[in-house]
């Protein structure tokens, strides 16, 4: 059961994850199916979200599948990276005037100017470019601040970047990329044949642009109400908005007694 985070778990409006949801997701997990947290959070975001549902095993794959955390241990265990300076050299003329921040892993992020704080997860540290596109990263964040998404969307159509995969964001103005192959839906296959698990028993709900390739990987998939009609249109179910607890009929329908 691969579940997404904010608009899917959590309200992006209230950043709170209601009761209900809560005990949808801890009943499910405790009958023993494989839960697992997809989310494009960094680890330091990802952490307090398994703490609110009590989660204590399993996998978490944060940073939208770049990085694979062990929940038991709270470590990364599996990180990919990249090289952000040509990533850089191509968006900031297209994006100008953006901020930017590159993960540490669990540590924070280096930024060129300082996010809001509910923005970033975690110590920022306001470094040169020098700095901080000077060593390999799992996901670097471009925040085109006090734009549209829709304005995000114009200026990157057709665009591609060198050896890396990007999602946008249809809540904020932000780009995240992460290394070329990586996604939620390919950390999610395999863990699925580590695991074992046959490809009929897999579920996945999400909201967002760096959901559709998950959505399109389970074998059943459940696309937010408040979702854009790209991910609606590619899951198998749309349920109820976030704010709502949409969430938790699909897991009691595909779930039952459980």
């Amino acid at each position: 059961m691969a579940l997404d985070v904010d608009g899917t778990m959590v309200d992006p409006g209230t950043q709170l994850l209601s009761d209900r949801v809560r005990r949808a997701v801890r009943q499910v997990a405790s009958s023993g199916s494989h839960l697992v947290i997809a989310t494009g959070r960094s680890m330091l975001g990802t952490l307090p979200v398994l703490d609110e549902l009590g989660v204590t095993e399993g996998v978490a794959l944060c940073s939208n599948g770049a990085v694979r955390v062990d929940v038991a241990t709270r470590e990364a265990v599996s990180v990919e990276t990249f090289d952000p300076q040509p990533v850089h050299a191509r968006l900031a003329p297209l994006l100008p005037d953006s901020l930017f921040a590159a993960e540490r892993i669990g540590m924070g992020s280096l930024v060129t100017a300082p996010f809001a704080p509910e923005e970033l997860h975690g110590p920022q540290w306001q470094v040169g470019l020098g700095e901080l596109l000077g060593q390999p990263v799992p996901r670097f964040i471009a925040n085109w601040a006090g734009r549209h998404p829709a304005e995000v969307w114009g200026r990157l159509e057709g665009v591609e970047l060198p050896g890396c995969t990007y999602t946008i964001d249809h809540y904020e103005p932000w780009v995240t990329v992460v290394p070329a192959g990586v996604s939620k839906a390919a950390a999610l296959e395999k863990l699925r044949l580590e695991l074992g698990v046959a490809a009929e028993g897999t579920f996945a709900a999400g909201d967002g642009d760096n959901d559709l390739q998950m959505l399109e990987w389970a074998h059943h998939s459940v696309a937010m109400g408040q979702a854009p009609a790209t991910v609606r249109l590619t899951a198998a179910e749309v349920t109820a908005p976030v704010t709502e607890d949409g969430l938790v009929p699909a897991l009691e329908r595909w779930f039952p007694g459980r």
